[in-house]
């Protein structure tokens, strides 16, 4: 898999004057569907169905979400899947970011979402595309890689202006 290291400079760089809300975090997650299961056991939780999750300006909707709750409070991992599902958050200084993919993944203990298959992530009218993102949210640094062979990674750069 090759990353694309200019890609993610760039996008770091257009993106290192905006820090995530940080008032994001301590506001309670709160998630609603369709449909919830519960494994007490197994501490899984499954919704299902119109799923949204909001904390704060962070909105992620999704077809089915999976809260995994087995490594403690606040180390929460959320996977939500979809076609695709989708990620949103206004940043400090109202700069909102988006993203999409077929999985996202947010760890609540690294603050780090990790978007797969046909991930695509937007900040200030930029674009990154590949098979897989990670994006850490605290540090504002973005890992961007292709699938050998099949999908490279797309950086589309525009101007703050337009």
């Amino acid at each position: 898999m090759k990353i694309n290291k200019l890609g993610c400079l760039c996008l770091l760089l257009i993106s290192m004057t905006a820090a995530t809300k940080t008032t994001d975090f301590s506001e309670p997650i709160e998630v609603n569907a369709d449909r919830n299961e519960a494994s007490l056991k197994q501490q899984m939780l499954v919704y299902s169905g119109n799923v949204i999750v909001k904390q704060g300006t962070l909105l992620i909707k999704a077809e089915k979400l999976t809260v995994d709750r087995s490594a403690g409070e606040g180390k929460e991992v959320f996977i939500a899947v979809g076609q695709p599902a989708v990620y949103s958050q206004v940043l400090d200084g109202d700069k909102p970011i988006q993203a999409s993919a077929e999985e996202i993944r947010y760890a609540m203990a690294t603050r780090v979402l990790t978007l797969t298959g046909k991930a695509e992530i937007t900040q200030s009218g930029s674009l990154v595309r590949s098979a897989k993102i990670e994006y850490d949210l605290l540090k504002q640094q973005l890992s961007a890689e292709g699938e050998k062979g099949k999908e490279r990674v797309t950086t589309i750069f525009t101007s703050e202006g337009k």
